[in-house]
């Protein structure tokens, strides 16, 4: 299975023509017709996005993968629960046991699902947001009416839903990677792209977004006509802080200063994690990929304590989106380093706050 998704993962990110006229490029074909057919519907108002009686925020991306979704939702919430608004997450809940039905996270004071039923992002939300409910399910209508019936929300921010047109919103923000915005440049199954880039004609705002202390020269890349005419910002994932077991023992991020680390991930780039730490620590001692949405083994954790023995490394550090689904190793949570995240939103011309906050009072 692992190596199953090695090979899928080479594939979307492959840039070469060499499977130009493979049957994966047919499939893409068909995709996109099913895509641009299904867009065209929504349009031309053939079909209808349902209305909320509360505002509707959306953070979504263009390409399959991590574009810094989960710290941009984080920020978004806390940015309006500051504000005086009471917001709640809506997410599908992907790779748990309850994906697509209905269910509480978090009620905004106790996380009532662990990842392995919710998926590990929106138990990684919920940890991060105290007051803010985070629902999960399929259809986001009905969640959202949840919301607002029980915990009287008054804005829905919807984790990864620029896909999702059955539910208006009221903002629209896609994510780009600043060095790829667009991917290999081919459509699901054959490249990342989840629809033709003209989509992004819906976008009411843009970030494009990379690792701290990456260059802005990816932006470029993109074709002036291929971005609407809406506001664009730049945002950096950046390293907040270092958390260890379920007592929440917090430290500095200079605490891993001089350090010899193991580190691993199960993330959509999981050399994006190791970029983030090598400046952190002293040394990656051993450093061990795996793919995105990663459920661990017994026999993982087994590999991990052995490669991390071997390389004589004085701590395990890992995501704090790999930590949630460790808990059910006790043992080895207790002792493992998580590193957390945030997204700052760099300022520009346009600040990023005053414009969300003028969008949803309009």
């Amino acid at each position: 299975m692992l190596k199953l998704k090695s090979i899928v993962s080479r594939i979307l990110r492959d840039d070469s023509r060499q499977l130009r006229f493979s049957p994966l490029l047919l499939a893409s074909f068909v995709y996109r017709g099913a895509v641009t057919l299904r867009n065209y519907c929504y349009d031309a108002g053939l079909s209808r996005a349902r209305k909320m009686k509360c505002g509707v925020i959306s953070v979504g991306n263009m390409v399959v993968g991590g574009t810094g979704k989960t710290p941009t939702v984080i920020m978004l919430a806390g940015m309006l629960k500051k504000h005086g608004y009471k917001p709640a997450v809506l997410s599908r809940g992907y790779g748990g046991k309850r994906e697509g039905r209905t269910s509480v996270v978090s009620d905004g004071h106790e996380i009532l699902m662990g990842a392995s039923d919710a998926g590990d992002e929106p138990v990684l939300i919920a940890e991060n947001l105290e007051g803010v409910p985070v629902i999960i399910g399929k259809e986001r209508s009905r969640s959202g009416k949840l919301a607002v019936e029980r915990f009287g929300a008054d804005v829905l921010i919807l984790d990864d839903a620029f896909q999702h047109r059955r539910l208006f919103r009221d903002i629209d923000i896609v994510l780009l990677d600043r060095e790829k915005p667009f991917g290999n440049g081919f459509m699901l199954p054959r490249g990342g792209l989840r629809e033709p880039v003209k989509a992004l004609k819906r976008a009411d705002a843009i970030i494009f977004t990379s690792t701290e202390g990456d260059t802005d020269s990816g932006q470029g890349t993109v074709p002036p006509a291929e971005l609407p005419h809406v506001p664009t910002f730049s945002g950096y994932r950046r390293a907040r802080d270092i958390v260890r077991g379920e007592a929440k023992d917090i430290s500095l991020l200079h605490y891993l200063e001089g350090k010899r680390i193991c580190a691993f991930s199960g993330i959509a780039e999981p050399e994006s994690f190791r970029k983030i730490v090598s400046p952190l620590c002293g040394e990656i001692a051993a450093f061990m990929p795996f793919p995105d949405h990663h459920i661990y083994t017994g026999k993982d954790i087994e590999h991990i304590r052995k490669v991390c023995s071997e390389s004589g490394a004085e701590l395990i550090l890992t995501t704090e989106k790999d930590g949630i689904k460790l808990v059910t190793f006790p043992d080895f949570f207790r002792d493992l380093y998580r590193l957390r995240m945030e997204m700052d939103i760099v300022r520009s011309g346009l600040n990023f706050e005053e414009y969300i906050l003028a969008r949803l009072e309009a």
